[in-house]
């Protein structure tokens, strides 16, 4: 027997098709439905590559007597939060709200009349442990207070709603304040120093610190050592190429599996541009190579886009496809170069490889893993998401740009260039873009991350490419993405699903694993006003950052990609080249300029000893004739120190 999700295109919904569960999808039939039998919502979100999702879809979801339950007393409905981040993202705040940490699965149970939650979790067990209730003493205890508490549920729900308006409300400013940036640093500093506990790659804060590393301030050097860590630890996959989602001990060495397209395509983006700041280190290099090597064998459709991700567990067990006893290491050279032991660093005796020093890697060692990698294809690998998320294709596409103007490398851009291709052709239809696609079919409006990145990819391919197709087409996409604006507030509303499906209209303003839509909008609207000098982005990006003047002012660890924003914004540059000089075009890209924005033209007529023209904001120096003048214009606008 199956259930209605089994009609669904999203991998993480079908992998609920067979429970006893008798799950909706979030469509307004169930919402009405719920409705009309007075029953609370019980609303679950995860997504496909989730290790304690499909734990929880194995024990909970598939016991006949809590599915009986369910079934009697409660609407159940799956989400998958790739497909609706603006839902996630809402209920992650409840529920966050509610017991003070979040994460997923995320289980939360909705009055059905407005949609409020009055009480949620993550994974619950079937019997009580790991401290937490078993599931079905849960539903009957929830079930009983929404149907005999009705005065404590309205005040319980008011004052949740009261306290989630706050927390989503943004304060308006009158000025953007430069000194948001510099007051920043030893906060998102102190963010990326470590401590106990998991260690994630958080991008969106090491790109911050890395951006402001040319005002010399000593405290970023954790750049460098963020690139380092994700090289050589084991959150890097050493075998097969890309990067796990985090590691669960704080010396990045035994990572949970899963592989995020995401996170992937921004750890591109950022070993490359340290390799442009000069940090060329061979395990940078390496470890892009390895993971484009990934991309292409594991992650590429045939028609070009990247798929979403790949779960942690293969065979029922998590890491067994990727970890080695060291018996399967010892006829290799392996030993020399990898921590590895007999007791082993994971479950049972097994090894997660980690590097034991930076630089290059002898051939003899990189045949070693090849040799590897060949008898790890026989194992069973763990399952892979194929759809395609346009704001993840989006980061994958300005990882491969970056990474291909920074190691000369045109493979990468050629990647890059295909599945924006196909993104443009099949993920706008009839005036409307979309967030996934299944096999070639579009599905689900795109949010304002998508619309965002996916904007940000294409200035990216038009500054790799000088081809004015890609600024064209980022215009029209800024245009759609307009139809978001918020016209009192200022900013970008996360989506434009109808009223009556959100208990809140939120902005996406705060940097998680990927970041905020509005901190990448900001972004976009100041280079696409360098490049176009049309006025209109520039009051947009003002109006878009001064909307979140109060956030920047005083939770500023929050939103590094506002805050680059703040940078950009105060120091944007146009760096204006000729045609018939495009080995100059090519040597300014591969070095780190995060402030300045690139654009080959035509020689003018009267320009025909300089070298290049180098604008800040609407100011432009006299034209530079040689190299050295060149670099001390670069200098003199951006503020660098070093």
């Amino acid at each position: 027997m199956t259930n209605r999700l089994s009609n669904e295109k999203s991998l993480y919904l079908r992998k609920h098709a067979h429970n006893p569960v008798d799950w909706w999808p979030w469509h307004s039939e169930a919402l009405q439905l719920a409705r009309e039998l007075d029953r609370p919502i019980f609303l679950s979100v995860g997504y496909s590559s989730c290790h304690w999702c499909t734990v929880m879809e194995q024990e909970a979801f598939s016991d006949l007597t809590i599915a009986r339950y369910l079934n009697d007393h409660y609407i159940a409905i799956k989400v998958d939060r790739e497909e609706r981040p603006d839902l996630d993202s809402l209920y992650m705040q409840a529920l966050q709200l509610i017991q003070e940490q979040g994460g997923w699965p995320l289980n939360i149970f909705l009055d059905p009349g407005d949609l409020v939650p009055f009480y949620g979790g993550t994974y619950f067990p079937v019997e009580p442990r790991y401290g937490r209730p078993g599931f079905l003493r849960v539903l009957e205890f929830l079930y009983d207070y929404y149907k005999q508490k009705k005065t404590d549920l309205q005040d319980r729900k008011l004052r949740l709603m009261d306290t989630l308006s706050a927390v989503t409300r943004l304060g308006v400013g009158q000025k953007i304040n430069p000194g948001w940036v510099t007051q920043a640093i030893p906060q998102i500093s102190s963010l990326l120093a470590g401590g106990p506990g998991p260690s994630f790659p958080m991008l969106p804060h090491a790109d911050f610190l890395l951006r402001l590393s040319r005002l010399g301030d000593p405290g970023q050097t954790r750049t460098l050592e963020r690139g380092l860590n994700l090289a050589l630890g084991g959150i890097f996959d050493q075998v097969g190429g890309g990067f796990h989602r985090y590691t669960v001990d704080p010396t990045w060495t035994v990572p949970h599996f899963e592989k995020m397209l995401s996170d992937n395509g921004q750890i591109l983006e950022y070993l490359a541009h340290l390799w442009s700041q000069g940090h060329q280190e061979p395990s940078f290099r390496w470890a892009i190579a390895r993971t484009v090597a990934w991309l292409k064998r594991e992650m590429t459709a045939p028609q070009g886009y990247f798929y979403a991700s790949q779960d942690a567990d293969s065979e029922g067990e998590e890491g067994k496809f990727y970890v080695w006893t060291l018996a399967e290491l010892q006829d290799t050279s392996l030993e020399t170069a990898f921590t590895v032991t007999a007791q082993g660093n994971f479950e049972h005796g097994t090894n997660v490889l980690q590097r034991k020093y930076a630089g290059p890697l002898t051939p003899e060692i990189e045949t070693a893993l090849d040799q590897l990698l060949v008898r790890r294809q026989q194992r069973i690998p763990p399952a892979t998401d194929p759809k395609l998320i346009l704001a993840w294709n989006s980061l994958q596409i300005s990882g491969l740009c970056r990474a291909s103007l920074a190691l000369g490398e045109p493979e990468y851009l050629t990647l890059a260039l295909t599945c924006a291709q196909f993104i443009h052709d099949y993920q706008h239809v009839n005036g409307q873009w979309y967030r996934v696609n299944y096999n070639g079919t579009p599905a689900v409006r795109a949010t304002a991350e998508d619309y965002s990145l996916w904007v940000k990819a294409q200035l990216d391919l038009f500054e790799a490419t000088q081809d004015p197709l890609w600024l064209d087409r980022a215009r029209a996409v800024q245009q759609q993405m307009d139809l978001l604006w918020d016209p009192t507030g200022g900013g970008y509303f996360s989506s434009s699903a109808p009223a009556q499906e959100l208990i809140l209209r939120e902005k996406d303003t705060q940097d998680n694993s990927t970041p905020a839509a509005n901190g990448i909008a900001a972004q976009n609207l100041l280079r696409l006003f360098a490049l176009t000098d049309d006025p209109r982005y520039l009051k947009q990006a003002e109006q878009t950052l001064l909307a979140v003047a109060q956030l920047l002012e005083h939770a500023p660890r929050a939103c590094p990609s506002l805050l680059a924003a703040v940078d950009l914004y105060g120091n944007l540059s146009l760096v204006q080249t000729f045609t018939d000089q495009p080995e100059l075009l090519q040597q300014l890209q591969q070095e780190y300029h995060p402030t300045v924005v690139f654009r080959a033209i035509p020689r003018p007529e009267d320009s025909a000893t300089a070298l290049a023209l180098v604008c800040k904001g609407t100011t432009c120096l006299t034209p530079a004739t040689t190299l050295t003048e060149l670099r001390a214009q670069l200098a003199e606008v951006t503020g660098r120190t070093r």
